[in-house]
């Protein structure tokens, strides 16, 4: 038996002198330096300890040195742990004592204050590495020499968790397989048509799914090659950009690009692809990019407990608002939220998906684990959508998010599309919160563009023609941005909870 992950990538070196990555400072890794540098991180976590199964834990900032970690791990045998940079210390306190990791890594600028949680946790190792790649587990990596037997694993072996959101409760830990893993990269290669010729623009944060395992996994399986950005910058990107043949990117990316002078036409005819995920792109931003440059964006869909399910096609039309067609591989189903049954074509209900890429459950959490899986084996994403007549899948919003007014079920997608049409708005969060006649009342919340004039009372009578009175917004209220998470998601929970008493007092006059 072999390590069935990793594999899978050194199958797919063909070229070992061939860039892997390079950073705009100039630093590169060819593929003959991962597979060393992979090894000696391997290596450098056994002699720590790490045992088949056992877990690591990484919160560290972005470098070519922690993707190498990831890679470390997984031929060690273990499971990869990424911990998202924004955590406190509250919080890693929390996920190292439910993951309870055999080895913790983290930034050199921290350790003295992860010290106490680290030793409450009974982590073995406490080890450090920085935006630099330096640390005591690049110090312990670099004492290796570069040969590794790989752990075998099997298809079913664990390769990662990744902890979800916790917008609802604490967060939970999505156990991912080898080959949920491997599955999915293959079949987004062969979507996204990517080979060795290609090079991607990477900006994502790599304690994500974004962009550790769909941008990082699909270069290490197409052999392509990586610039490989410590962060998001418009400027850099769009030095880097005549380099590159892809991007891919969350919803902001592409905002804030468009606000670049230098983006067009001319800049960007030689890329090949654009993609957007992890939170929904506008239409408006879709038709707008296509308008300022001639390129289509990709949108697709994914979840931390998935990985990729949907994908716009890369051949065919890429329907702006819409997240495309299940993939290769992948069940897709729209159900009644009641009684689980099937729903018809463009009829709004739960989505559920099967397949390779759908993760193997909940860590240490069973029950939850079998309260999201269907007797027949589909996980129950809690994503409400609609599949279109011509098959396109629409996400319309959270389960969690559906507002239930004077006993009437509001979509806020719905409400959402009519407010971002009208002139002046840049987008809208349409949230339920407590109202004593309606049980939830509608609520608004809209960004406007620089110097538009819109008040309460317009939106609410433009949209009067519009959508049933039920769904009209009972309050509107206009804000300067809206909250949002490290991946660009609005965070409709924190707006439920700021607007909370809106209708517990009298109407502001």
């Amino acid at each position: 038996m072999t390590n069935h992950l990793f594999e899978k990538i050194r199958a797919r070196i063909q070229v070992p002198d061939k860039v892997f990555l390079e950073s705009p400072g100039g630093e590169h890794m060819t593929y003959a330096d991962v597979l060393t540098a992979s090894a000696d991180f391997a290596a450098a976590l056994v002699a720590l300890g790490v045992e088949p199964g056992d877990r690591v834990a990484a919160q560290v900032e972005k470098s070519p040195q922690a993707l190498m970690l990831y890679l470390g791990a997984v031929r060690a045998g273990a499971v990869f742990l990424p911990l998202n940079t924004a955590y406190t210390t509250a919080e890693i306190d929390y996920f190292l004592g439910d993951a309870e990791p055999k080895v913790f890594v983290c930034d050199p600028g921290k350790r003295d204050a992860l010290a106490a949680t680290n030793a409450k946790a009974k982590v073995a190792a406490l080890e450090t590495l920085g935006p630099d790649g330096r640390g005591t587990m690049a110090e312990r990596a670099s004492a290796e020499h570069g040969q590794f037997a790989d752990v075998a694993r099997d298809p079913q072996d664990l390769a990662a968790i990744l902890y979800t959101s916790g917008t609802t409760g604490r967060s939970k830990g999505a156990m991912l397989t080898h080959d949920n893993l491997a599955s999915n990269a293959e079949v987004l290669v062969e979507s996204w048509r990517f080979n060795a010729s290609d090079v991607l623009l990477h900006a994502l944060p790599i304690y994500h799914t974004h962009g550790l395992f769909v941008a990082s996994n699909v270069i290490l399986f197409s052999g392509a090659s990586m610039i490989f950005m410590a962060r998001f910058d418009a400027d850099e990107m769009m030095r880097q950009m005549p380099r590159a043949t892809a991007m891919m990117g969350v919803p902001t990316f592409f905002t804030r690009l468009l606000q670049h002078e230098g983006l067009g036409v001319e800049t960007t005819r030689h890329m090949r692809l654009f993609v957007s995920g992890s939170a929904p792109l506008l239409a408006e931003t879709h038709r707008e990019w296509q308008a300022r440059t001639g390129h289509m964006i990709l949108e697709r869909y994914g979840m931390t407990e998935t990985n990729m399910n949907t994908s716009n096609p890369y051949d065919g039309e890429r329907r702006g608002g819409t997240v495309g067609f299940p993939l290769p591989g992948v069940d897709l189903r729209i159900v009644d939220p009641e009684t689980g049954k099937p729903q018809e074509k463009d009829a709004i209900g739960i989505i559920e998906v099967k397949g390779p890429n759908i993760f193997k459950g909940y860590w240490r959490n069973p029950e939850k684990t079998a309260a999201e899986f269907t007797d027949d084996g589909f996980f129950i994403t809690g994503d409400l959508g609609k599949i279109d007549a011509d098959g396109y899948v629409h996400i319309v919003g959270r389960g969690k998010d559906l507002i239930i007014s004077g006993g009437f079920n509001v979509y806020p997608k719905e409400v959402e599309t009519e407010i971002d049409q009208l002139a002046g708005v840049v987008e809208s969060a349409v949230v339920g919160v407590p109202h004593p006649d309606f049980g939830e009342g509608v609520t608004a919340i809209v960004v406007l563009q620089r110097g538009a004039r819109l008040d309460e009372k317009t939106v609410q009578s433009t949209l009067e023609d519009r959508l049933a009175k039920f769904k009209l917004p009972k309050r509107v209220i206009f804000v300067e941005e809206l909250p949002r998470n490290a991946m660009g998601k609005v965070q409709k929970n924190v707006l439920r909870d700021s607007y909370k008493g809106l209708f517990a007092g009298p109407r502001p006059s």
